[in-house]
């Protein structure tokens, strides 16, 4: 059972780590060009429902094709070696083709010029056009594009908190008032125990998985 002083004693362990992991994040985002911005989107629109390890490994066997597939050369590409090969290629092609004629695929440009915190988040939760993300992919995708304050509430993280009794339920948020509330109890409890938001989440999830991925 996971406990705040065993988590004191894994954040003392692993928090150089993870401090490195974030910064690599942020170095990583700040070079890329609208394909590799768009390549992180997909790797987390695949990660959702599987796992990072899982989008990872996707996204590398697939990249060759995700600036111009189309959604039956991409589901032939995914299958054999994805689970959801069929709609994941749906909402790749989709979400590409809306980036396309919404922002020339400018993704990046689009959310650095979204100043409000919670805009750009739910700029990519809630538009429609963007397929296969939610609040929870959402958030992984701006922690990994650099940006700070989101929280990633995965199966894992959800998990640890229930442990540490912050929610009273180890169900997954379904909405955006639910997820908006656990973040506040994560953010409250990262005040109350001085740790920080951003290094929370990987260590939960570490905690869960045994590793410090993206």
């Amino acid at each position: 059972m996971l406990t705040v002083e065993v988590l004191k004693k894994s954040h003392k362990k692993k928090k150089h780590l993870i401090r490195k992991r974030l910064a690599e994040f942020r170095t990583a985002a700040s070079s890329y060009n609208d394909n590799e911005t768009f390549n992180e989107l997909v790797f987390c629109i695949l990660a959702a429902g599987t796992s990072a390890k899982m989008g990872i490994e996707t996204v590398e066997k697939i990249k060759d094709v995700l600036p111009y597939g189309d959604v039956r050369e991409l589901s032939q590409k995914l299958k054999g070696i994805y689970r959801f090969y069929n709609i994941r290629a749906e909402y790749i092609v989709h979400t590409r083709d809306y980036l396309l004629r919404a922002c020339n695929m400018k993704l990046k440009e689009q959310l650095n010029s979204i100043n409000h915190h919670m805009e750009r988040r739910d700029f990519l939760a809630l538009t429609r056009d963007i397929r296969g993300i939610g609040y929870k992919e959402a958030s992984h995708f701006l922690r990994n594009m650099g940006y700070r304050g989101y929280s990633i509430l995965d199966k894992h993280v959800i998990k640890c908190l229930h442990e540490l009794n912050v929610i009273d339920s180890d169900k997954p948020p379904s909405g955006r008032s639910r997820y908006l509330e656990i973040e506040k109890k994560l953010t409250d409890f990262c005040c109350y125990h001085n740790f920080d938001p951003d290094e929370l989440d990987l260590l939960l999830w570490s905690e869960k998985t045994g590793d410090i991925l993206k």
